[in-house]
């Protein structure tokens, strides 16, 4: 705990608190006599050594909140045990209820402790082995907050979801061991998998909470100078709005360049026969009409936890935009590419864009892999790219340390007219930790770093010229 006090107190420096090294000693030693049982005993022992000035008291009281958040209040839906849930819902009954809950029972000294405290609806223990495995981080290390998700798979990782991984699993396999119908193992299986979903996202709002901590207050800016990763669901919902209206721009530009556009090329022998009866003067010119230049898009989108605010505002640009193209074929990818064409085509915008980062389309539990993305796309889907198409790729090419397969990118390139590469991090931050950015880059047309919508809209430029 000595540690976390000390972390403690460099992040309330970083927040304009003046603290000494003795103050921060005093805290510990006031921490060790109180002890940690009691949170408002413990926030007292903080503020009464820490907080010099009452002006500071609303800053301390922020930065405590974010830091030493229990992971038991964001637990508040598993206030069950599993039997009292299927007792209580019904969902199992008579002799098939009592040969799970015997199963159960017996199994009970063999499970991880993450799969113990699921199965008794503790969320004391819960937030002990989010404590602990919360230790095991160093989040000072956290370069970008694109890197949310990372720390969120190795919190849940270092509190056991491996092992309560497997555990699910024997227990699906003993309960059918000992003739418990399919599909009470099912409602078992489903039970305790809608627990861990909860677990899970618990993770990935104690880790959101961390980077918060570390986050100076953000100078007040307006909603399109603002990072997206940095956007409330409020804010969020105006950019969207504000992507409409750029896409709305973008196709009236298009459609006004189309009807003032030159005419094609002399067509003689149409003009020859149009001025036979002005004994072949050329009086009256006639000209080949121009097809509309209507390029088409393939896009590439991780929906990771990493970048899942500039997904949304990435696949509803993309959206927007598939009037103004001929074809346009969109995947998502983390680890596993998926298609979401047609989803697109079929569902309102706000539905295919919540199904596309919901998991809908491919897994969300894998570590980011573009490697693994790319050389799965350039296997199975290049037939989606001609020398008309304009691949965008959006991503922050966090790779998570696997093989970057950089032959893959360099293949589509091969077949595009051009490969845009649509990156959510600033270029000091390419090749910074598992960043691949720098190798990738070199396979693509251009790279831009897209942070807000005015950034957004030099992509549109590029999409769409004006001239």
């Amino acid at each position: 705990m000595e540690a976390r006090i000390a972390e403690f107190a460099e992040l309330l420096r970083h927040n304009g608190l003046k603290l000494s090294v003795v103050e921060v000693q005093d805290a510990v030693r006031a921490t060790a006599l109180l002890g940690l049982d009691d949170r408002e005993t413990f926030r007292a022992a903080l503020s009464a050594t820490l907080v010099k000035r009452g002006a500071d008291q609303p800053t301390f009281s922020k930065v405590f909140d974010l830091y030493f958040s229990a992971a038991a209040r964001m637990l508040d839906a598993l206030d069950r045990s599993l039997a009292k849930q299927l007792e209580e819902q019904g969902l199992l009954e008579g002799d098939e209820l009592k040969m799970v809950l015997a199963t159960l029972a017996q199994l009970a000294g063999n499970l991880a402790p993450m799969t113990e405290a699921l199965l008794n609806g503790d969320r004391g223990a819960l937030a002990r082995l989010f404590r602990s495995a919360a230790l095991q981080l160093d989040f000072s290390r956290m370069e970008s907050q694109f890197q949310q998700g990372f720390y969120a798979r190795r919190l849940l990782s270092n509190a056991g979801s491996a092992a309560t991984a497997r555990d699910l699993d024997a227990i699906a396999g003993e309960l059918r061991a000992r003739g418990v119908s399919a599909e009470g193992v099912d409602t078992v299986s489903r039970a305790l998998a809608d627990a861990l979903r909860k677990v899970e996202k618990a993770a990935r709002e104690e880790v959101e909470r961390q980077v918060q901590a570390r986050v100076p207050r953000l100078r007040e800016a307006a909603v399109g100078e603002r990072r997206f990763s940095n956007l409330s669901r409020d804010e969020l919902e105006k950019t969207q709005a504000a992507v409409r209206k750029l896409a709305e721009r973008l196709k009236a530009r298009l459609v006004r360049r189309e009807r003032t556009k030159r005419r094609g090329a002399l067509a003689v022998r149409r003009t020859l026969r149009k001025n036979l009866s002005w004994g072949g003067l050329p009086a009256r010119l006639v000209f080949r009409s121009k097809r509309p230049a209507r390029p088409d898009v393939v896009v590439l989108c991780d929906v990771s936890d990493s970048v899942r605010n500039v997904s949304r505002v990435m696949l509803l640009f993309v959206h927007t935009l598939q009037s103004l193209f001929h074809r346009v074929r969109s995947f998502v990818f983390v680890a596993d590419v998926g298609e979401v064409t047609q989803l697109f085509r079929e569902a309102d915008v706000s539905d295919a864009i919540e199904l596309a980062v919901a998991g809908k389309a491919v897994s969300l539990h894998a570590n980011s892999n573009y490697g693994r993305a790319l050389a799965t796309f350039a296997r199975s889907h290049l037939g989606a790219v001609s020398r008309k198409t304009t691949v965008l790729v959006i991503g922050d090419g966090r790779n998570n340390f696997n093989p970057p397969n950089v032959w893959a990118l360099q293949e589509i390139k091969r077949k595009a007219k051009r490969v845009v590469w649509i990156c959510p991090e600033e270029r000091y931050a390419f090749g910074t930790g598992d960043s691949e950015m720098l190798l990738y880059e070199r396979a693509c047309d251009r790279v831009a770093t897209v942070q807000t919508l005015a950034d957004l809209e030099k992509v549109a430029e590029v999409l769409v010229p004006r001239h």
